[in-house]
């Protein structure tokens, strides 16, 4: 029987949701078959549009009548953030499974309530660069002792959807509708590379700010920004070593640099999301004069590379990382290994970004990530 999907919100990681549910059997092979089933956004015009190109069934503009969809298996959550609480929690209650995209909720509190109110269902969280081949070869590599003991993580994520001043105040701005800035946005991202390969983070000493104190208002002067556009913390991982983190979303000519230098006690891994192809790999071995970094094109070798495309150093893309997600979402629905971050994987993820936030609002206080609480 194929497992009926709902879809909440038609924009970009909409639009992400849509390809990967049309294209995961097609590229996976051996999936449980999808059908299309229910389509919600606003105004209602947009959401008939986007049905008919995306190739839903159904189309409304009332995501409680989606969840009420007895054909509906899978909700996908694509929206503004303030919804994504109440659409899991009716979703979950109404026994469905729900992939969502990130962060969790507006606040810590809100992400708590999701991760309780899971239950037996499957939660899938949107943290699609843990899916790339070569991060997942990056972890690879550090598990098997390759480039010897970790003792430093660096780690990075900018990008300039925020630095322009003359940029007009949206929701993104205010608290209550977004809640945090760019860690709440992005920085989760680089926190869920960093502990996939380090470990938990154990505690943060951090400091945050905004490039700009206020942004015009669509309709003439000026509004307050609310929450941060840059990020900085030094950190501890559970496991005893350090590392620091670098987050902006006003980081002038960056698209969509999310990366990490990995250093051990016998060589270093470098990753950028900008080349997500490729790994940079230096292993202190071999004569002096011939030691260097080495460049690792991503292919078959790296699966599941191969389910996409058979020739090496051809490259995947941003979309092909989300249907790697919702054929790993699909196997799990059919008995296979349940994917995560699930709802309480991801809470410990954002558990870490809102120790950043309280940590910078105390002057750099050290704050224990284990002792924040909604």
């Amino acid at each position: 029987m194929a497992i009926g999907i709902g879809l909440i919100g038609t924009g970009f990681m909409g639009k992400a949701h849509a390809l990967a549910w049309r294209n995961a059997n097609a590229v996976m092979g051996g999936l449980p078959p999808v059908r299309l089933v229910h389509l919600c956004d606003t105004p209602l015009d947009t959401a008939h549009k986007m049905a008919g190109q995306f190739g839903f069934e159904t189309a409304g503009d009332d995501w409680q009548a989606l969840i009420a969809d007895p054909a509906v298996d899978v909700v996908s959550i694509t929206t503004p953030n303030a919804l994504h609480r109440p659409m899991a929690e009716a979703a979950l209650a109404a026994g469905k499974h729900v992939w969502c995209e990130k962060p969790l909720g507006v606040t810590l509190a809100d992400a708590e309530a999701m991760a309780a109110a899971r239950g037996d269902r499957l939660t899938l969280v949107g943290y699609n660069y843990l899916r790339n081949p070569a991060f997942t070869h990056a972890c690879q590599l550090v598990a098997e002792g390759r480039i010897g003991r970790l003792f430093h993580l660096r780690g990075w994520v900018d990008e300039d959807y925020q630095a322009d001043e003359t940029l007009p105040w949206t929701w993104r701005c205010r608290a209550s509708e977004a809640g945090l800035g760019a860690l709440g946005d992005i920085g989760v991202h680089l926190v869920s590379l960093l502990t996939a390969l380090g470990g938990p983070i154990d505690s943060v000493v951090a400091e945050m700010g905004a490039a700009y104190a206020t942004r015009p208002l669509p309709e003439g002067g000026e509004g307050a920004v609310e929450n941060e556009d840059v990020a900085s913390a030094l950190v501890r991982f559970s496991a005893g070593f350090h590392g620091a983190l670098t987050i902006s979303r006003a980081a002038w000519g960056r698209k969509g640099s999310l990366g990490f230098e990995a250093h051990g006690s016998r060589g270093m891994i470098v990753y950028d999301q900008e080349r997500m192809n490729e790994l940079q790999l230096y292993i202190n071995e071999g004569p002096k004069a011939e030691r260097g970094f080495r460049t690792i094109l991503t292919g078959p070798d790296h699966a599941p590379y191969g389910a996409f495309c058979p020739a090496p150093g051809h490259g995947l893309g941003f979309n092909d990382l989300k249907t790697i997600e919702a054929a790993q979402l699909l196997a799990g629905l059919a008995g296979g290994p349940r994917p995560g971050p699930d709802f309480a994987e991801a809470l410990e993820i954002e558990r870490v970004v809102h120790a950043i936030a309280a940590s910078a609002r105390d002057d750099g206080r050290r704050v224990s990530v284990a002792a924040v609480r909604g």
